[in-house]
């Protein structure tokens, strides 16, 4: 399937729901409880890969003194976030901005928090935390959700799956070596519930699917797409006891 298409038939598919990945509102707190940043300090923020601010929106109403720049490559989302924003009270504090996470434009040491979530694989999780560094100020706080192997013998079907789609899925531990040799202090880790996945995301994602279908009739690339989305649902209804995504809170050296 060319890119550019499947790119906006994701897009399509994604824009109207709260999340575009797995997660919920409990693990963005749990995370942000983990920092140990206080609520009421004055922080700037940058929310990486934020899809419609399903986090983003969070992280505004817990930090009450923050500036949050929100950053996805679909301006489509932003839309929908700074929407929303407004709707909640939100807009001062938040700003949307239009870039690929492998080139932003923070200057070094601008930033009191990073947080992703389930948007660090597009880098890869080694390469996204060095390029990430730079921007952090120091002592700053990471905050990043992963694929993660929750056992480290997985059985074939569901390790060939990964090994081509994200050769980097590792062990919670081997993430975290990975922090620390890359200059971060680990401050705590956990992994996401099934239910993150299941209420979260793919039943929302199954609720659009047949109005996604109904606007592309006859389309046999976003049929294919959904193909793929109901292959990946197979995939963890079957092996969720072996993969989910770990949270990882980290602090710069």
């Amino acid at each position: 399937m060319n890119q550019e298409k499947l790119l906006a038939l994701m897009m399509d598919l994604h824009q109207d729901g709260a999340r575009q990945g797995p997660g919920s509102e409990t693990e963005t707190l749990r995370a942000l409880e983990l920092t140990r940043i206080d609520p009421l300090a004055k922080l700037q923020v940058a929310d990486i890969g934020c899809g419609t601010g399903a986090s983003t929106l969070v992280l505004a109403s817990k930090l009450q003194n923050a500036q949050i720049t929100a950053i996805d490559i679909f301006p489509e989302f932003l839309d929908v976030l700074s929407t929303r924003a407004k709707v909640m009270g939100y807009s001062e504090k938040i700003e949307t901005l239009t870039e690929s996470m492998d080139k932003l434009s923070f200057a070094d040491e601008s930033l009191d928090l990073i947080w992703s979530e389930g948007a660090i694989y597009n880098l890869g999780f080694a390469q996204g935390i060095e390029c990430w560094k730079p921007m952090l100020k120091t002592g700053g706080v990471l905050a990043v959700s992963e694929i993660t192997w929750l056992n480290p013998l997985p059985p074939e079907e569901i390790r060939q799956h990964w090994n081509t789609e994200y050769p980097e899925i590792a062990t919670a531990s081997e993430k975290i070596a990975i922090l620390e040799h890359g200059g971060y202090d680990l401050i705590g880790y956990f992994i996401l519930p099934s239910t993150n996945w299941l209420d979260s995301y793919y039943t929302p994602v199954e609720e659009r699917i047949h109005d996604f279908l109904k606007r592309h009739r006859g389309d046999l690339e976003a049929e294919e797409l959904i193909k793929m989305e109901r292959r990946e649902m197979d995939l963890y209804s079957r092996f969720k006891n072996w993969f989910s995504y770990g949270f990882y809170v980290a602090r710069k050296r």
